[in-house]
C-alpha cells in the first residue's frame, strides 16, 4: 500500500489544496483523539450515502448526507462562520455538539 503525500496548506492555514481545487482545512483545534472519531463517523456516513445510493433508498440517503455534513461541519471544513473567524468557546462548542450528535 502506497502512503499519498500530505496535501499542501495555503499560507494562512485555512485550506488544502488538492489537485489544484482549494478545500477547507479542519480546523486545527479540533485535539486528534476527536477529529478521529469525527473522521471515522465521516468516512461511515460516506459509506451509507453510497449503499444508499447503490440500492435506490432515498430516505436513507437523505440520513447519510445528513450526517455527512454533521461531521464536515464538527470538523470545520463546512458551516458558517467558518473556524477561523469563531472565538475559541464558540470552536470548541462546534466540534463537541457534532460528536454527541453523531455518538447518539
Amino acid at each position: 500500500m502506497t502512503r499519498r503525500a500530505a496535501p499542501r496548506h495555503t499560507e494562512d492555514g485555512h485550506f488544502v489544496v488538492v489537485g489544484g481545487r482549494r478545500w477547507r482545512a479542519t480546523d486545527p483545534a479540533v485535539p486528534e483523539d476527536a477529529a478521529a472519531r469525527l473522521r471515522s463517523h465521516l468516512m461511515a456516513a460516506r459509506r451509507a450515502v453510497g449503499g444508499a445510493l447503490k440500492s435506490g433508498d432515498a430516505a436513507a440517503e437523505r440520513v447519510a448526507r445528513k450526517r455527512v455534513r454533521t461531521a464536515k461541519v464538527a470538523l470545520g471544513e463546512r458551516g458558517r462562520p467558518p473556524w477561523w473567524e469563531q472565538d475559541d468557546a464558540s470552536r470548541r462548542r462546534r466540534w463537541q455538539e457534532g460528536l454527541r450528535a453523531l455518538d447518539a
